[in-house]
């Protein structure tokens, strides 16, 4: 049935396996998984299908995009997707208060910094010790954008918002670490994007980590 709520991402499509990959070596067994800023709800819908064992918990900001999620929810009607959330990420509260992970592709180069500051604050807030937050974009990892087309991407962003733009890892961990998260992979993906995971502290000292060569790829 096609459902005009529904919106489609040729990118959502595109970077799943990349993506996907690196989750299942980083998700847990069984919990809750929180999904922020889902978009057009294509990636909690294949999630969901892919670990079953796993509950699947969309959100975002866009009253629009949370229709397109109830929509493909709708049609997929998988009993571990549960309805989507109104999520703020920059809120003093969030709709889900605990979670065994959290997932978050393609949102905060193209949001505020308080955007991704809030995103890290929920995460200290929700995630139990050893949990991981995943980010997938394109990032600047240490003063290199590894590719000029993440310059160029960067330039145009910040053109059409100068709140917006590729962000330096260095500035999301200094950020993450007070508030007892602490970057332990950065994984290289398709496209000069890379997967990023932070962990809520443990009882071993943090260090710094240096770049996985696993699944590099430069953009076709």
């Amino acid at each position: 049935m096609n459902d005009a709520r529904k919106r489609f991402a040729p990118a959502a499509e595109r970077n799943q396996q990349g993506i996907f990959e690196v989750l299942q070596q980083e998700l847990p067994p069984s919990g809750l998984v929180l999904e922020v800023a889902s978009g057009s709800g294509q990636h909690a819908i294949a999630m969901a299908a892919r670990w079953p064992k796993l509950r699947w918990q969309p959100s975002d900001v866009d009253p629009s995009a949370l229709e397109s999620i109830a929509a493909y929810a709708a049609e997929a009607d998988r009993p571990n997707l549960l309805p989507p959330v109104l999520l703020d990420t920059s809120a003093p509260s969030w709709p889900v208060s605990g979670c065994e992970a959290i997932v978050c592709v393609n949102m905060i180069h193209i949001a505020p910094w308080t955007a991704c500051l809030g995103l890290l604050a929920g995460a200290a807030r929700c995630l139990p010790l050893g949990a991981p937050l995943l980010l997938y974009g394109p990032f600047c990892i240490r003063g290199d954008y590894t590719a000029q087309s993440n310059i160029d991407f960067d330039r145009t962003l910040r053109a059409q918002d100068p709140a917006w733009g590729v962000r330096e890892l260095d500035d999301i961990e200094a950020a993450a670490n007070p508030l007892g998260l602490r970057l332990t992979r950065i994984v290289p993906r398709p496209a000069n994007n890379h997967v990023v995971v932070f962990r809520q502290a443990q009882a071993s000292t943090p260090g710094r980590v240096g770049v996985s060569r696993q699944g590099a790829a430069r953009r076709a």
